[in-house]
């Protein structure tokens, strides 16, 4: 179970890793408009709010990979922690922005955090 716990997790950090790279350098660019359907000109006006968003994923990604290098018992918590951050943002997201971000962040994390309690 600490195996499959383990892979979601690491699943969840590349996933912000990759949302981290769209938001900071592909914002404006097709794959960027194309991910938050954003017009050319609201994607230049709005580039440095999506590199500050990007960041923070990489804040959660690092978190994650962080909570999975210090092992099982002492990254536990760790991983909790920042596991409850991509839901609750996954839960603003999908009511302030998209609700397939509930899909995307929120359930993820659950099932992560559902494999990490019965580990």
């Amino acid at each position: 179970m600490n195996l499959a716990a383990n892979a979601v997790v690491a699943l969840i950090a590349l996933l912000h890793v990759w949302i981290l790279v769209v938001e900071m350098f592909l914002w404006d660019k097709p794959a960027g408009l194309r991910a938050f359907g954003l017009s050319q000109a609201l994607a230049t006006a709005t580039k440095v709010l999506g590199a500050n968003q990007g960041l923070y994923n990489g804040f959660l990604a690092a978190g994650l990979v962080w909570g999975l290098a210090l092992g099982d018992a002492a990254g536990a918590s760790v991983k909790v922690f920042f596991l409850l951050c991509v839901f609750v943002a996954g839960l603003f997201g999908a009511a302030t922005v998209s609700r397939k971000i509930l899909f995307v962040q929120s359930v993820p994390a659950a099932i992560a955090l559902a494999l990490i309690h019965f580990a």
